[in-house]
Parts: C-alpha cells; sequence; structure tokens
C-alpha cells in the first residue's frame, strides 16, 4: 500500500482543507470540539481518500468498509472529511450543532443514513464494531473483504466497556478489525496520564492478543504502513495506537487540554486559528 510522493502531497493538500472546514464550522457553531477533530484530520484523510472502500454515490453499497466512530465528540473531523469526500455539500457543514441539522454535536445515524452508527457515550463504539465484524463473519464467512475501522480516543479508554470489547475481539481472532487510538495524551480535564494512567498501553492490547503498530498519526506513510500491516494480519485483530499532536495545525492551541470540549470564540482565538491554518476571511 506504499504511498507515491505526489499521492502524499494530494492527502496533505486535502487534509489542510479539512482542518480549515473543522475550524469554520466551529466557529459558525460557537460550540463543539476542537482538539480531537484537528489532530485526527490526516488519519480521516488517509482512511476516505486511500484506505476505505466506500461510494459517497452509493453509501449503503453492501462490499463497502465499515468505519465506526466511537469518540464521537470528534464529529466535526468525521463531517468534513464526509462533506469533501462527496457524500454532501461542503456548504452545508456551516449547519453543524444548530436546530434542525444533520450535522449535530454527536452523530445521529437516522438524520444522517450515510453513518454506520450514531455515538454518544463514549466506550461503546469498540463493542459495536466487534457485534458489527462478527456478525459479517457468520454471514460471510472469514474472507468477506470487508475491514471494519473503529476510531476512539484515549481518554475513552477509561471506559470499562472498551476492555470487554477488546478481550472478546482477541478471543474470536476478528482479524478484519482495526482499532485506531486517538493518542494524544488529553481529556477533557487534564492529560491522560494524570486524570488515570494509561501507560503502559501497547503492552495492555498485546496481552488481549491484539497486533499491535504504533506510528507518529500525522506522517501518511506511518498510517499506510501500519494498515497495511493490520490488513496482513489474518489470527488477530489489529490496533494502530496513533500518536498526535492535540490541536494539529494551529501552534497556539496544541497540546492544550482546555481546547478539548471548546471552540475559537473570541476575535483574537478565532484570528489566530485562520492564521495557522492559511484562511482568508
Amino acid at each position: 500500500m506504499s504511498l507515491t510522493p505526489e499521492k502524499i502531497k494530494f492527502l496533505e493538500t486535502k487534509a489542510l482543507d479539512i482542518r480549515r472546514s473543522i475550524i469554520e464550522s466551529l466557529i459558525e457553531a460557537k460550540s463543539g470540539h476542537t482538539a480531537g477533530p484537528l489532530d485526527m484530520a490526516d488519519i480521516f484523510t488517509y482512511l476516505y481518500f486511500h484506505a476505505l472502500k466506500h461510494d459517497p454515490k452509493k453509501p449503503a453499497w453492501p462490499y463497502r468498509d465499515r468505519l465506526i466512530l466511537s469518540n464521537g465528540h470528534i464529529c466535526p473531523v468525521l463531517y468534513a472529511t464526509m462533506a469533501h469526500a462527496g457524500y454532501f455539500p461542503i456548504s452545508e457543514l456551516a449547519t453543524l450543532r444548530k436546530l434542525g441539522s444533520r450535522l449535530q454535536g454527536h452523530p445521529h445515524r437516522d438524520w444522517l443514513p450515510m453513518l454506520e452508527t450514531s455515538s454518544g457515550p463514549l466506550g461503546a463504539g469498540l463493542s459495536q464494531a466487534v457485534g458489527m465484524t462478527l456478525a459479517d463473519r457468520i454471514d460471510n464467512g472469514r474472507t468477506s473483504g470487508k475491514y471494519f475501522y473503529c476510531l476512539l480516543g484515549d481518554g475513552e479508554l477509561d471506559e470499562g466497556n472498551n476492555w470487554e470489547a477488546i478481550m472478546f475481539a482477541g478471543k474470536e481472532k476478528l482479524h478484519n478489525l482495526i482499532a485506531i487510538v486517538d493518542r494524544n495524551n488529553i481529556q477533557i480535564d487534564g492529560f491522560t496520564e494524570d486524570i488515570m494512567p494509561l501507560n503502559p498501553l501497547p503492552d495492555k492490547w498485546r496481552a488481549f492478543n491484539w497486533h499491535v503498530t504504533e506510528i507518529d498519526g500525522h506522517n501518511f506513510n506511518d498510517i499506510d504502513r501500519a494498515v497495511g500491516e493490520a490488513k496482513a494480519v489474518f489470527d488477530k485483530p489489529s490496533v494502530i495506537i496513533a500518536n498526535t499532536i492535540s490541536s494539529k495545525g494551529i501552534p497556539a492551541f496544541e497540546r492544550k487540554y482546555e481546547w478539548h470540549g471548546k471552540p475559537p470564540t473570541t476575535s483574537e482565538e478565532i484570528m489566530i486559528a485562520r492564521k495557522a491554518l492559511g484562511i482568508v476571511a
């Protein structure tokens, strides 16, 4: 799954466009989460514009890969990426979190049918992904050709439900399940290692019979290598621990947990964000 220099340049440009859309939608909404959406823009760009089997013109295509967003509060990056991929007009991003909008503060599948799941309660997404992967095996055998990607936050791993799902997936050897953990080291109350230490995180996943890869979550070659490695494993599920910089792309906001759950609202914050991303207001 090697990437050409031209494809990497395309993905970098697309990720910047998506970050710009994230910030503009948050500014318009005057509420929402900044840190996680910005730091996961590269992962989502890679998936929707390179790795995923999907068709925006046929969102219910039965042979598509499935993407399950567990930490639903980072949905601005999901919405922005789907819009840029052609699922709905980019202009609709301006309705984020507004009354009657399809783009709610947590994804709602009934309102936006091209979503695979609704998500809000942290810790539920991986169990959903495990269930979907197992159901696919029961229906189609071990070689259905589909992959199930579950995106999680690292602070979300404080939820015990995750570890039940991790244990079960390891036991069932769900090889076409790929979890991607946003290891940005922050959660709403502070730094993860202060709130509830997760390390040694890779060893914990390995203990539950998962194949583990650690990467730079902003390096497209790293992301590509890890996904390719996961697809080459046939006797266990895989997890990619993506080390990311929270609020990536806006240096003044980066690595500050305070931006976990708030958008730029003051004129100064908006100016800083737009300038960093090269947005001409």
